[in-house]
């Protein structure tokens, strides 16, 4: 069921305090897959309350999987899920499932190892623009998988005995193709070896996941991995890694209100990138013990930034940084080189009164003095935190609608931002 909730930013208010950094939704939507590949429990630790991870413990169910959540006090953030495969009953992810959101074909790859064949609808998700999923079906075909599509359906199937396994080099780095390949190998008859495979923080986390479960995975962390399959996995307890642009887009609300915030479980090495630009724009970021410490206390400075696979400069962090920078003193550009459609957040940047031009795959933000409120609607999920972000810092109160979208990235947002000062508050939207 969609929220059709909104959220009232009355801005202004100076962020101050800690607040805890959930479980990261990117890693947690390729961890829960991963229950596919064996017959014992897999238990999941800090993951995040998000709409997200509850469809996809939906998506789950359907294929037999029993999951339980631990007892969790209500005012804890995160969640305990122990999942279960004994058998798997059906191997088809249906499309009603998997439209509403892109990560359901990440259960291809665990499927098609643990039965021999897999059936999934092709994905939706946020409408950013082309993210097709040619690079999965091609490097499952280059481990031993026949690949059909036919009726908005894709089919794979093992060869009888399993996967033989083989090699692929990616032509362009794709994070769930490689996550997609990684949980398929891990039960092949033979060794895979993945060139030009994503690096990405969350891949590491998938990697240590399922070497906790029994892989033989070589080269984490690099972008050559060689698999070494196994005849089978067991179960295992492991805890989610924190959430990068999480933390990234609270830095940002930080910054824009001239605040200070630690980010308790914020992990500084997987945030470079984004350390780096905050730097540039004059935001003070220090690891500290157990997490990350921003402030700003002067002005925001102009930036010029790309988006890049890791470590470059997430795309996931391009619109709040963007928030920010729209009170920056001079002119910033930045450059989209993941998806070709992610600044739909401008018009309504723009009708808070930030000054931002496009052309293709370009953004010159012109910093103003300041930022006024005014009914604005989320178009993604990065999207509607960069209004929130820009709603912290502007004059007037500022609505957010289509809060749905919110709800899939980020795990009870105005309690967080509450809990450093912010004056908000959610109420349905009717």
């Amino acid at each position: 069921m969609l929220s059709m909730d909104k959220i009232i930013i009355e801005g202004g208010k100076r962020l101050s305090g800690t607040i805890p950094v959930s479980g990261a939704k990117n890693a947690a939507l390729t961890l829960l897959p991963c229950a596919l590949l064996t017959e014992e429990p897999l238990t999941l630790r800090n993951l995040p309350r998000l709409a997200d991870i509850d469809g996809f413990q939906h998506l789950m169910t359907q294929f037999g999987v029993s999951t339980a959540i631990a007892g969790a006090r209500p005012e804890d953030f995160g969640r305990v899920m122990t999942l279960q495969a004994t058998r798997v009953t059906s191997t088809t992810a249906p499309y009603d499932l998997v439209r509403k959101m892109r990560a359901s074909i990440l259960v291809l790859g665990p499927m098609l190892a643990r039965a021999g064949e897999a059936t999934v609808s092709l994905p939706g998700g946020c409408a950013i623009g082309n993210r097709p999923i040619d690079l999965h079906l091609k490097v499952l075909e280059a481990i031993g998988a026949q690949i059909e599509l036919a009726a908005g359906y894709v089919r794979a199937i093992a060869p009888d005995g399993g996967l033989p396994g083989g090699r692929y080099t990616f032509p362009v780095v794709s994070v769930g193709a490689t996550e997609n390949a990684l949980m398929a190998a891990v039960l092949a008859r033979g060794t895979s070896t993945f060139h030009n495979a994503a690096r990405e923080p969350e891949i590491i986390d998938l990697c240590r996941m399922l070497e906790a479960m029994g892989a033989q995975i070589e080269g984490i962390g690099t972008s050559d991995l060689t698999v070494h399959g196994v005849e089978r996995l067991h179960g295992a307890t492991y805890r989610v890694m924190s959430d990068r642009i999480e933390a990234g887009s609270y830095a940002c609300a930080a910054a824009i209100t001239g605040g200070e915030v630690t980010l308790k479980g914020a992990n500084f090495e997987e945030m470079e990138a984004t350390v780096q630009v905050l730097r540039d724009a004059g935001v003070t970021v220090e690891a500290v013990d157990g997490g990350m410490h921003v402030s700003a206390d002067g002005p925001i400075r102009p930036v010029t930034a790309s988006t890049a696979p890791y470590p470059g400069f997430a795309t996931d962090m391009q619109a709040q940084l963007m928030a920010l920078l729209c009170r920056a003193e001079g002119t910033s550009v930045l450059t989209e080189t993941i998806f070709e459609n992610r600044y739909m957040h401008v018009p309504e940047l723009n009708r808070m009164g930030a000054n931002i031009e496009t052309s293709g795959r370009t953004a010159i933000v012109h910093g103003v003095p300041k930022l006024t409120g005014a009914e604005v609607m989320a178009t993604d999920l990065r999207a509607s935190m960069s209004l929130v972000i820009a709603g912290l810092a502007a004059e007037g109160q500022t609505q957010v609608h289509r809060l749905y979208h919110l709800d899939r990235g980020y795990e009870r947002l105005e309690e967080k931002l509450s809990l450093l000062g912010a004056q908000v508050e959610r109420v349905g939207d009717g």
